[in-house]
């Protein structure tokens, strides 16, 4: 059942006719938007509530994923394929992937773009195309990102290292915010979901890069969400811990590291690609519609012990 105004008052229509009062009553204070028209109805007997099904839909959406040729990706362009909205996605140099991707969603709802967003004008060229491809840009979800795996003490690190992951992980999130936002102003509303990690919140020795960029995502989504509230933008934050992906692959798959790891996560494993993409899906639906400025944390508790 799709959600409107007409149904709400049908439901309490019926609803009031069960209680006896002959107009449907709503607890004072509760204003008649149509979400409000479905908080739990207050009777002398007792507390009634209505059930209704939850749809994850994006129907005539367009979204721009990036880093979505594989992993949590590749998963979300999936999952908003699925949920019915119009997807373009970039990859840096797994064009194989990227087309198979394409082929599988179907080339009518999925467009890939190549692009290296470690460089500056990368950001700008990949918001435009997203517009051009299907003529809006409702939703960005920047997901791409490097994770150096050496472990590299501070006092080593080499300055290439640190300027590159910072170029990667959040120069190029900079960029394609604001282009996104410049276009979403257009449009009158948008949804933004930024991919940081848990690293981002507790910090990881020997990568301090990583850990730096993506705390500097959860600080970004802080201040974005205010300012962009009125502009009915909502900016959210998923924050993974490890995933099964090609990029902890080296790590997964050394058992001593994978023990450990295992051992950091109250859930006793990893998590899927998928498990990171439906939260994504979620925040940018309605049902996240008064949901801005929060870190979603999906890392099996990780973050609270480590």
């Amino acid at each position: 059942m799709r959600w409107s105004t007409k149904n709400s008052q049908s439901l309490i229509e019926k609803m009031s006719s069960r209680d006896g009062r002959g107009e449907g009553y709503i607890p004072r204070g509760i204003n008649t938007h149509p979400v409000n028209r479905m908080l739990p109805r207050q009777t002398s007997r007792d507390m009634r509530y209505f059930v209704f099904p939850m749809n994850l839909t994006l129907n005539s959406k367009v979204a721009l994923i990036t880093g979505g040729s594989r992993g949590i990706g590749a998963a979300t362009v999936r999952m908003f394929v699925g949920a019915g909205a119009k997807v373009v996605f970039n990859y840096q140099s797994a064009k194989a992937k990227a087309d198979a991707l394409v082929r599988e969603c179907g080339a009518d709802n999925c467009r890939a773009v190549q692009r290296d967003l470690s460089a500056p004008v990368a950001a700008a060229e990949l918001v435009a195309a997203a517009a051009a491809a299907f003529g809006r840009l409702d939703i960005l979800v920047a997901n791409h990102g490097i994770w150096p795996p050496q472990d590299a003490p501070v006092d080593r690190m080499a300055d290439e290292q640190w300027h590159r992951t910072i170029a990667v992980n959040l120069d190029s999130v900079f960029g394609l915010v604001k282009h996104s936002v410049a276009q979403m102003k257009k449009q009158g509303a948008g949804h933004i979901v930024l991919v940081s990690s848990t690293a981002g919140q507790r910090g990881e020795a020997f990568h301090c890069d990583y850990a730096a960029s993506k705390g500097a995502l959860i600080s970004m989504v802080k201040g974005l969400s205010t300012e962009l509230a009125r502009d009915h933008i909502h900016v959210n934050c998923v924050a993974p811990g490890w995933v099964n992906t090609d990029m902890s692959a080296d790590a997964l798959n050394d058992p001593p590291t994978r023990e450990r790891v295992f051992r950091t996560i109250p859930m006793g494993r990893v998590g899927t690609p998928e498990e990171i993409a439906a939260p994504i899906l979620f925040l940018c639906t309605p049902h996240a519609g008064f949901i801005t400025g929060e870190v979603f944390n999906v890392n099996g508790g990780a973050v609270l012990v480590g």
